[in-house]
């Protein structure tokens, strides 16, 4: 069994994912990161050069073998969840932990992490809050339907958002 973080960009897929790891002594792995070691280009290369159908593929291929993998933290890509095959591979290998914040905490993340360039391509041509707020509303029933439950991230720092990863992992009986 895996366990994986689903959610929008910045709500802490990647942090989270390494601190659960640490104390569950799993390896972590990134999907995004994968995926990029893999064909050696940046995601916003790959949008720019082959456009989002390529990288879909590709982020399918990478969700693919990451599910038939056991015992592993793995932070998927925040669309990742909009593909149905990726949502099967997730839910037969593992739980599913949708970490959710709202689109004011999503925008400060985005604008505060250096890497948002090269690591997370536009995703329309609108602004910036405008397009939070509108990828989320057509995103979140897909990452109601791929969750298994959700931890909201607003206002915790990494270790209570594990804890309350954890606490919810415990309850189900999942660890």
């Amino acid at each position: 069994m895996n366990i994986y973080l689903i959610g929008y960009r910045c709500t802490g897929k990647t942090s989270v994912g390494k601190y659960l790891a640490n104390i569950l002594g799993w390896p972590f792995l990134d999907a995004d990161v994968e995926l990029v070691n893999e064909h050696g280009i940046t995601i916003s290369e790959i949008v720019a050069t082959q456009g989002w159908e390529s990288f879909r593929k590709k982020e399918k291929a990478i969700v693919k073998k990451l599910s038939s993998l056991d015992k592993h933290v793995i932070a998927t890509g925040g669309g990742a969840i909009l593909d149905e095959e990726n949502v099967t591979n997730i839910k037969k290998s593992g739980i599913s932990i949708w970490l959710r914040a709202t689109p004011e905490t999503v925008k400060n993340r985005i604008l505060k992490d250096e890497t948002t360039e090269d690591s997370r391509p536009s995703l329309t041509s609108k602004g910036l809050m405008e397009e939070i707020e509108e990828t989320l509303i057509y995103r979140n029933p897909f990452y109601e339907k791929a969750m298994d439950f959700f931890v909201d991230t607003d206002n915790l720092d990494i270790e209570k958002v594990c804890l309350a990863v954890q606490k919810k992992l415990n309850d189900i009986d999942a660890l």
